[in-house]
């Protein structure tokens, strides 16, 4: 073939399967290949599938009779670790063995497999969905910097091209900041519109499950595939599902797009606040009116945030903690998973309180715009010696400052999403984030799109992907 199947995204490779110029098994043997040179160094995969293959075979034997059941049939997925499994062992990123999960399909890996889709392998993650650094897994731009978390192995796959699209969980950036240090697409759906049974718990209220892609086109994909009831997620929407793909291509003039200046801008690195401020031009260019707005609640968000996953993560580990399972836990999430045992009933009660005011007055915000454009991380990736880092003149902790952006939409259940919009002078991925009114993933889609085809920052590859183990 003229170009490497590898580089392509699932829009493209679906139509050389259905028009039998690619075959499946061919697909999955060129990704096993590069998982096998690249991923000594990378450390994205926790394990792999060993019936991909067999699956691989089957596609192409049913595509061959009847045709592809739809644009992922045949096409190899990997699966971050805290979603079980029927076929892999689920480890949620913890290397406690004591600790056990069930061996059956989650709600969201059914759906792939019920789409055709090819189950790869299992993605590394950040223990029990806490942090951002994923060890050991490495940034595919710079093995010194770390790929963010907790999706850390979902993200650094994708960019290194060792699958096409990934699974990722999403509790207070989890998708879209490895998206954003990586440099590929992560989308955060609205809380609810993907069912998350069968998904390890971190905080019931904040968790979201989501894809993380090469394009925005592939993001609507598997967001069609992936939307839906989930009986056996009670927080589960029931809410119609669109066609996501349908007003892809559209223009977006005359939408509206509001800019929130406080908490987003205050902090953040020049390269990445001038490639914000492009992308915002952008917009602008495209004849969408732009609007600089304030949302005063956010200065509680930080608490809020803390109060309500700490207590929760507390909650589901209860069992662990009384059984002397978290004295086996990394170092940084024993400390976090002990500190819920801290937040009382009325310090959770203040937070929900913080969280509604941050949800009326984003709501407000979005009365008045169709999207809000922000910056994804308000820095690229830093390196993995590095606990804490200097923005605007001050220090702080990387975990304060990696998911300082993103939390708001966990918070409010917003839908957002992570692309690239430039990288900094290093080198390193810049990501910007687009969030959009509840179930509005259309119009969020649209705007990432848009965007997205007016620039090639998807097309570009980490040189470590270029290349085989070891090489320079």
């Amino acid at each position: 073939m003229s170009d490497a199947i590898w580089s392509l995204p699932i829009t493209e490779l679906a139509r050389r399967i259905a028009a039998r110029e690619l075959s499946s098994v061919e697909l999955v043997g060129a990704y096993l290949d590069r998982i096998g040179r690249l991923d000594g160094d990378l450390q994205s995969f926790v394990c792999l599938s060993s019936s991909a293959l067999d699956a691989a075979r089957a596609a192409d034997e049913e595509i061959a009779r009847t045709g592809p059941r739809g644009p992922l049939h045949g096409i190899p997925i990997g699966i971050k670790d805290n979603y079980t499994t029927a076929d892999l062992p689920t480890r949620a990123g913890t290397s406690v063995g004591a600790l056990t999960f069930p061996q059956e399909d989650s709600h969201c890996v059914a759906k792939l497999r019920a789409a055709g889709a090819v189950i790869l392998g299992k993605l590394r993650m950040h223990e029990f969905a806490w942090g951002m650094v994923t060890p050991p897994t490495r940034n595919p731009w710079d093995l010194a910097r770390v790929p963010g978390g907790s999706s850390g192995g979902s993200a650094g796959a994708v960019a290194a091209r060792l699958c096409p699209a990934a699974l990722g969980s999403d509790t207070g950036g989890s998708i879209r900041i490895p998206a954003a240090l990586c440099g590929v697409v992560g989308l955060k759906p609205t809380y609810g519109r993907i069912g998350r049974s069968g998904i390890v718990p971190h905080s019931w209220s904040l968790d979201h499950a989501g894809p993380l892609t090469l394009t925005v086109a592939d993001a609507a994909l598997l967001l069609q595939v992936l939307a839906g009831p989930d009986p056996a997620d009670p927080a589960a929407a029931v809410d119609p599902v669109p066609d996501y793909t349908a007003g892809l291509d559209a223009p977006v003039r005359g939408l509206r797009v509001a800019v929130i200046r406080n908490h987003f801008f205050e902090a953040i690195d020049a390269d990445v606040a001038a490639a914000v401020e492009d992308a915002i031009g952008f917009f602008a260019g495209q004849g969408c009116p732009v609007r600089d707005v304030t949302v005063p609640a956010l200065r509680y968000g930080l608490g809020a945030i803390y109060a309500i996953e700490l207590a929760s993560s507390t909650a589901y580990h209860d069992r662990n903690l009384a059984q002397g399972h978290v004295a086996g836990f990394a170092e940084d999430v024993r400390d976090l998973v002990e500190m819920g045992r801290f937040v009382t009933g009325p310090d959770y009660l203040r937070a929900e309180q913080a969280r509604g005011l941050i949800m009326a007055e984003m709501a407000a915000a979005l009365d008045e715009a169709d999207v809000i454009v922000t910056p994804t991380s308000p820095l690229t990736a830093w390196r993995t010696d590095e606990t804490t880092v200097a923005l605007a003149g001050r220090r702080e902790s990387v975990l304060a400052a990696s998911w300082r952006l993103t939390y708001p939409f966990n918070l409010t259940g917003l839908p957002a999403i992570a692309l690239p919009c430039g990288f900094d002078r290093r080198g390193l991925p810049i990501s910007l984030q687009i969030a959009a009114r509840p179930f509005a993933e259309a119009t969020l889609l649209r705007f990432a799109n848009r965007y997205e085809q007016a620039h090639d920052w998807w097309r570009r590859v980490p040189q470590r992907a270029h290349t085989v183990a070891g090489a320079s």
